[in-house]
Parts: C-alpha cells; structure tokens; sequence
C-alpha cells in the first residue's frame, strides 16, 4: 500500500482513483454502464459501417442502428466512431483557397521568425502580400 502512495503524488492523482482503476482493470464486468454499453455498441457500428463500404458517416449509421431497434443516441454514435476511426466519405471535390505562385519571390525574414519584442515599440511585424486571383 505504501509503494502506491509515491506514484500517487507523483501523477497527482487521489489512491481512491488509482484503486477504483484498478478494480475496474481487474474486474471489468464493474465498470460503470456508458463503458459496458460502449463495448457492446462497436461491434454494432463496426459491423453497419463495413457492411456499406465504409462510405456512412455519423448520421447514417445512426439512422440504421435506429432502423436495427438499437436506442442510442447520434452523439453517442459519433463519438464511438470518432475513437474507432471511422469516417463518413465526403462528396465532392475538396475547395482550393490558395494557389500559391511558385515563381514569386520570398520576402526577406527580417526578425528572423522571432516575434516576441524586447521591448514596446521594438519590433513591428505585417503582412504587405497583395492576394492572387485564382486563375
């Protein structure tokens, strides 16, 4: 019991939390209910989202585990897929903002990317690019 109360107050965590962590690696059918329904809900998403080419976001895959009689909630979809990977394919093609001019010359770095002043009104930094039009 003692040699845990050092690593305790070295992460800065309470022994009851290190206990109740414990306990619950060793007997994980105590967990609370959200990590137990958690567990059994992956397999679930995991299973719609492969049966559809990997193509169905949040909102789909929602919307079959509702028509499959699961009750679970969107965010709770979402955020079950967030921690698997998973995601949605998007349609179109993605907008390009800026079309860098690879022929345009650098600016000279005249702070050498140290911005933070000794002093007020020691460095004064701005930005003069004029922007391009997408061709």
């Amino acid at each position: 019991m003692r040699a845990k109360r050092p690593i305790c107050r070295t992460l800065g965590i309470a022994p009851s939390t290190y206990h109740a962590h414990d306990a619950r690696r060793r007997r994980p059918e105590r967990a609370p209910p959200r990590v137990l329904r958690d567990v059994a809900l992956r397999p679930e998403i995991q299973r719609i989202y492969d049966d559809n080419f990997q193509v169905y976001g949040v909102r789909k895959v929602w919307r079959q585990m509702l028509r499959e009689g699961f009750d679970v909630a969107r965010c709770t979809v979402g955020r079950l897929m967030k921690t698997m990977g998973l995601k949605g394919v998007i349609r179109g093609k993605p907008h390009r903002t800026t079309i860098p001019d690879k022929a345009a010359p650098c600016p000279f770095d005249r702070v050498n990317r140290h911005f933070k002043a000794p002093a007020p009104n020691t460095l004064w930094v701005a930005d003069f690019s004029v922007p391009q039009k997408a061709a």
